[in-house]
């Protein structure tokens, strides 16, 4: 029978939402590999939009998470709010800026953030039942801040910054080439680089490729 994955995206572009390759090679890994995927955002108003062309916040713009995701969802996406812990096998939560500024609020308040709720309750869900988590690029920092009391092995690359950060939430941070993933066993846990350190979408791929092997794995 097919492993259901549950995917939580966080907006559709790299500055506020998230990162399009990296989801779309989370995706792709899944799918080549029959897993069936449970995509979800939560139903809120973004951070802020940015114009992906400047690179400049469109100041008086709103938009929505959960709509914003469907673009890469092909429409095909639920509200996390009704995504439960009991119907996934997995959950992997692809980076960008948005899982860091929509998911959580990591982007301003660094270890000191808070977790959108319902995030937070699925990822305790899978996690409580024994299931595999997965996180790519920033997105490990969501599970330093709801899993930080289990000091979990993560890794978001090697930037000395984000990983202190990491730390001081809890996480025992790895340093980790591109290509490869950090996992850790007992809590199995499974995260990435990807473009905290990538330099194209083939590096990213193969380190994304990787970490969804890993986690249907463990499922």
């Amino acid at each position: 029978m097919a492993k259901k994955i549950g995917v939580i995206l966080s907006g559709c572009g790299v500055y506020d939402g998230s990162e399009i390759h990296e989801a779309v090679l989370t995706l792709l890994a899944l799918d080549k590999r029959g897993a069936e995927m449970v995509i979800c955002a939560p139903n809120v108003p973004q951070m802020h939009v940015v114009n992906h062309l400047t690179g400049e916040v469109a100041e008086g713009e709103t938009r929505n998470v959960l709509v914003e995701s469907a673009r890469i969802a092909r429409g095909n996406i639920r509200d996390i709010a009704e995504v439960k812990g009991d119907e996934l096998d997995g959950l992997i939560i692809p980076g960008g800026f948005g899982a860091a500024k929509n998911l959580c609020d990591f982007a301003v308040k660094g270890p000191d953030c808070s977790v959108h709720p319902e995030v937070e309750r699925l990822v305790r869900e899978v996690h409580a039942q024994g299931k595999p988590v997965a996180a790519v690029c920033i997105a490990p920092a969501l599970l330093a801040r709801i899993l930080g009391s289990e000091s979990p092995a993560l890794t978001i690359g090697n930037d000395a910054e984000t990983a202190a950060a990491l730390e001081k939430m809890g996480a025992k941070h790895l340093s980790c080439p591109v290509t490869d993933r950090v996992v850790d066993e007992e809590k199995k846990l499974i995260t990435t680089p990807a473009y905290m350190l990538a330099q194209g979408i083939a590096e990213a791929a193969e380190g994304i490729d990787k970490t969804v092997a890993t986690l249907l794995e463990m499922a």
